[in-house]
C-alpha cells in the first residue's frame, strides 16, 4: 500500500507537471492514478474505483482536446492500471511516454517551458540591479485599458489612482471596473469581501496633479504621440523624484515620449494587453535613456501583478504588433485575391489559434484599427470600407460577421461579400480559389520573417522571447512552441522558398523574403545566430 506522505509527494509533481505542460485535467489525473498504480497488486482494483465512471470521465476530457496525443497516452495509462499486472502497466506506461517524448508537440512545449524562464534574464542589466519600491501607483485614462490597468494594481494589493480629465469619463471607467468585478463574483470567481477590498484600493480624481505621491505612473490615453507627450511633459514637473513614468503604447516612439521630459532615465513602455486584468503579456520597452533601475523596477513589478514581462526594444509596434501587423496585411490581401472571410478564420483556427483574425477584429472592434490607420496614413480597403458602413464588429451588430441574433457566433453576411468584390474589382485585383494551405502560409510566414528582422535589429534578445510574446499576448497554440520555434522546425529554407513562390503567384511584392531570413536559408543557420549576431 502507498503510504499518505508519498501519495503527497506524487499529487505535488502531477500538480507541476499540469502548470508546466498546460494539461491540468490528464496530468493530474495521471499523477493521482500513478499513486494507485504503486500500489500492491492485490488491492489496486479496490482503489482504482469503478470502471465505468473512469471510462466516462475519460470520454468527456478527450472530447474536449481530441488533437492532443498525451490527453489520450494517459487515458491509456490509466486504462492499463485495470488490465495489466503491475509490471507490464509500467512498462506500458513507459512506452507511451517515449512515444510522446519525440513528439514534435512535445518539443514545443518543453520549448515554451524554457522559454518563459529565459526572458527573466535581460541582456544589459547589470547582476543584482534592484527595482524601487512601488507602495502607490496612479494610471492616467480611465478607457477600458486604463481601468484594466488599474484593476491589475488594485487586484495585487497596491493602492492606485485612476486619473481623468472629465468627470463623467471618469465614472464611466469606474462603473466598468465595478461591472467587472461584479461579473466574477456572479461567476463564483471572487468573492464579495475580496473584491470589496480591491474597490476599496482604486480612488478616482481628475487631473494629473493627483499622481504627485505615485512611485509609478502608467499612461493610458488613446495613440496620439503629441498629446502622450503633453501629458509626459506636465507629469515630469508634478512626479516626485524617483517616480517611474511609464507609457503603455501600443506602437509609439517611447524615445520621443521621454524626450518631452527632463528624466528619460526614468521613462520606459509598459505596454499591457487587452483585457490589461487578464491577459498575462506585458512588453517592457526599454529607451534609449532607461535606466538600469528603471526597467528592473518595471520587470519587477509586472512579475507583482501576475503578468510575463519581456523586454523589447523600440520600434513602431515593438515585437507583437509589429509582427501582428504583416499578418492583418496578409489577411485583407487574402481577401481582395479571393478568399472569405470564414476560410481566412478557419485556417487560422486549425492552425491552433483559438480565433481567426477576422473574428478577433469583431470583437476587438473595427474602429481601433481605423483610427490607428487614419493617424499613420495607411489604409485597408476592405477595413475601411466595413467602418464607413457602420460595420465595426460585434458593438454595432456587424462587422466581417452579422451578429444580428445578438449573440457572438457571427454568421457570413453576403453584403460583406460583395463589398470585398467591389474592393477587389476597384483595385484591378483578379479573384481565385485559394486554399486553406496557402491562406496559412501567407499568414504564418511573414510573421516569422518579420521576427528574423526583429532578431537581426536586436529589438527581442532571443528567438524565445519572441514566442513568449506571441504566446501570452496573442494566444499562439502553446503545443506549436511559438512563431520561431515553429519557423525553426520548419526551417528558414523552406519558409523563403514558399514566400518567393507566393511573392510570385500573388503578384504581393511585400512577401518577399527579408535579407535576415535569405541569409538564413542561403547559409542554413537558425534564427538563434540572428541574436548572438545583434549581440
Amino acid at each position: 500500500m502507498i503510504e499518505s506522505d508519498e501519495k503527497s509527494v506524487l499529487l505535488s509533481w502531477a500538480s507541476q507537471l499540469s502548470h508546466t505542460f498546460r494539461m491540468p485535467a490528464f496530468f493530474l489525473l495521471a499523477g493521482i492514478f500513478a499513486a494507485m498504480l504503486l500500489q500492491r497488486d492485490g488491492d489496486r482494483g479496490d482503489r482504482l474505483g469503478p470502471r465505468e465512471a473512469f471510462e466516462a470521465a475519460a470520454a468527456r476530457a478527450l472530447q474536449r482536446v481530441p488533437e492532443n496525443p498525451a490527453a489520450a497516452a494517459c487515458a491509456d495509462s490509466i486504462r492499463a492500471a485495470f488490465e495489466l499486472p503491475f509490471d507490464a502497466a509500467v512498462r506500458a506506461e513507459r512506452d507511451r511516454f517515449l512515444v510522446l517524448v519525440k513528439d514534435d508537440r512535445s518539443k514545443a512545449l518543453r520549448h515554451v517551458f524554457f522559454a518563459e524562464r529565459a526572458v527573466a534574464h535581460v541582456p544589459g542589466l547589470p547582476k543584482g540591479t534592484r527595482g524601487r519600491e512601488v507602495a502607490r501607483a496612479a494610471v492616467i485614462g480611465a478607457g477600458t485599458m486604463g481601468g484594466g490597468i488599474a484593476m491589475c494594481f488594485a487586484n495585487a494589493g497596491i493602492p492606485v489612482t485612476l486619473i481623468e480629465t472629465e468627470q463623467q469619463a471618469l465614472e464611466r471607467g469606474l462603473q466598468r471596473i465595478a461591472g467587472n468585478y461584479a461579473t466574477s463574483v456572479q461567476r463564483g470567481s471572487l468573492a464579495a469581501e475580496v473584491r470589496n477590498r480591491r474597490l476599496g484600493r482604486i480612488e478616482g480624481r481628475i487631473g494629473l496633479e493627483h499622481a504627485a505621491g505615485a512611485d509609478l505612473v502608467v499612461e493610458a490615453v488613446f495613440e496620439d504621440l503629441a498629446l502622450k507627450q503633453q501629458i509626459f511633459g506636465t507629469l515630469d514637473s508634478i512626479a516626485k523624484p524617483g517616480a517611474v513614468l511609464a507609457t503603455n503604447t501600443s506602437y509609439l516612439d517611447v524615445d520621443a515620449i521621454a524626450g518631452a521630459t527632463r528624466r528619460p532615465e526614468a521613462v520606459l513602455g509598459m505596454h499591457f494587453f487587452s483585457p490589461a486584468n487578464v491577459m498575462k503579456l506585458l512588453e517592457v520597452v526599454r529607451g534609449a535613456g532607461t535606466a538600469p533601475g528603471t526597467l528592473a523596477t518595471a520587470i519587477e513589478l509586472g512579475r507583482r501583478l501576475g503578468k510575463v514581462p519581456v523586454v523589447v526594444g523600440v520600434c513602431h509596434g515593438f515585437v507583437g504588433n509589429r509582427m501582428l501587423a504583416r499578418r492583418t496585411a496578409q489577411a485583407e490581401r487574402l481577401l481582395l485575391e479571393g478568399a472569405s472571410p470564414q476560410a481566412v478564420d478557419a485556417a487560422l483556427v486549425a492552425f491552433g489559434f483559438r480565433m481567426g483574425p477576422f473574428a478577433m477584429a469583431d470583437l476587438a472592434g473595427l474602429d481601433i484599427g481605423w483610427r490607428i490607420r487614419k493617424a499613420t496614413g495607411k489604409t485597408a480597403p476592405v477595413a475601411d470600407a466595413l467602418c464607413e458602413a457602420g460595420r465595426l464588429g460585434q458593438k454595432t451588430g456587424k462587422g466581417y460577421y452579422d451578429y444580428g441574433g445578438g449573440g457572438r457566433q457571427g454568421a457570413p453576411d453576403p453584403a460583406v461579400q460583395a463589398l470585398i468584390e467591389a474592393a477587389s474589382a476597384r483595385l484591378g485585383i483578379a479573384r481565385r480559389s485559394i486554399d486553406a494551405d496557402e491562406i496559412t502560409e501567407r499568414l504564418i510566414f511573414p510573421m516569422i520573417d518579420e521576427g528574423a528582422r526583429i532578431l537581426e535589429e536586436g529589438i527581442a534578445a532571443r528567438p524565445g522571447d519572441i514566442d513568449v510574446v506571441w504566446l501570452h499576448g496573442y494566444n499562439w497554440p502553446a503545443w506549436r512552441g511559438g512563431p520561431m520555434f515553429h519557423g525553426e522546425q520548419l526551417g528558414a529554407a523552406r519558409i523563403a522558398q514558399r514566400l518567393e513562390q507566393h511573392a510570385a503567384h500573388s503578384g504581393d511584392a511585400s512577401l518577399h523574403p527579408s535579407a535576415a531570413l535569405s541569409r538564413l536559408a542561403r547559409e542554413g543557420q537558425g534564427f538563434s545566430s540572428l541574436s548572438e549576431a545583434a549581440a
